[in-house]
């Protein structure tokens, strides 16, 4: 099969261009986006890899079909292994929902996807918005440099409880909130996971699985968590906050304290409330948004991954 050209990238479209290249009612145009999109170097089967294709496209528009899977032969269209199959909604509604989603810095919540979209169903939106969080899940990397670790606690505040709720304390075990562990390379990208509980060894796990073993600092906050971290053999050095102490020369953790302020920012007034069993995926959604604020092509790269 021919190779498609993949789109010129354009770096956070526009309401504007949205509209100019997904025109109403041509599904025809999010196709081909589609098409050009997962498979630049030519279609191949979603199945098998196979590139040796029976076109259909003359009487079933982006559809073909694979000899080599089945002996009937498999016949699959654009959308077929990507999060938009077997779906009744249009492509350019998911589409569209992707990027009422990226362009939001903070998030956009379900309802107000629903409101926005026109859809009749709050749990049609939900659903839509979960299917595309999964599919922003980034593939995991190791970081380097200069990198910075933290935790936060994602929950409630303790004193709008009802009294018989009530857990004491603004975090931390025994509080009923969430813990959330993050690692940032400075000027690089971010890399955040839910957590059961902090402990020592979950934080030397999460360490040991997202941070190079040649990384030249880890800078981390007075936490108990990290005490034996330089035991272990890493470069650690840390900041003591309580002393007022934020800064001292490289060591800091500014960074990460940054990406937690759009996250918790986003989890209040965006969306309010979450679950703990759906906060990995929206953990992985800023985390998307955080690693591709330089992506040239940020909406592209998330239709690929759908």
């Amino acid at each position: 099969m021919t190779a498609k050209r993949r789109p010129r990238p354009v770096h956070q479209l526009t309401s504007a261009q949205f509209e100019a290249m997904f025109p109403v009612g041509n599904e025809e145009a999010c196709q081909r986006y589609l098409v050009a999109r997962r498979w630049p170097k030519g279609i191949v089967c979603p199945r098998c890899g196979n590139a040796e294709l029976y076109d259909h496209s003359s009487y079933k528009p982006f559809h073909w079909q694979c000899r080599a899977c089945a002996p009937q032969g498999y016949r699959f269209s654009c959308i077929a292994g990507t999060i938009f199959e077997n779906t009744n909604k249009p492509l350019r509604d998911w589409f569209k929902v992707t990027h009422l989603m990226l362009t939001s810095k903070k998030g956009m919540s379900a309802l107000q996807i629903m409101r926005f979209m026109g859809f009749g169903s709050y749990k049609t939106a939900w659903g839509m918005c979960h299917k595309i969080r999964a599919a922003l899940v980034e593939p995991e990397i190791k970081l380097g440099g200069i990198v910075e670790v933290d935790e936060t606690w994602v929950g409630g505040k303790d004193y709008n409880r009802h009294w018989d709720k009530k857990r004491g304390g603004r975090g931390g075990a025994g509080s009923g909130k969430v813990p959330v562990i993050g690692a940032v390379q400075r000027k690089g990208n971010v890399i955040a996971r839910v957590l059961d509980r902090v402990t020592t060894e979950s934080a030397e796990w999460f360490i040991k699985e997202m941070i190079s073993d040649k990384v030249s600092l880890i800078a981390t906050d007075e936490a108990g968590v990290y005490h034996r971290l330089a035991k272990n053999g890493h470069p650690h050095k840390s900041v003591n906050h309580e002393t007022g102490r934020y800064v001292i020369g490289a060591v800091h953790t500014n960074t990460i304290e940054g990406f937690w302020s759009i996250f918790k920012r986003g989890i209040v007034g965006s969306f309010h409330k979450v679950s703990k069993k759906y906060l990995p995926l929206y953990v992985a959604e800023f985390q998307f948004r955080y690693n591709n604020r330089f992506n040239d092509d940020i909406f592209g790269t998330a239709i690929e991954n759908c």
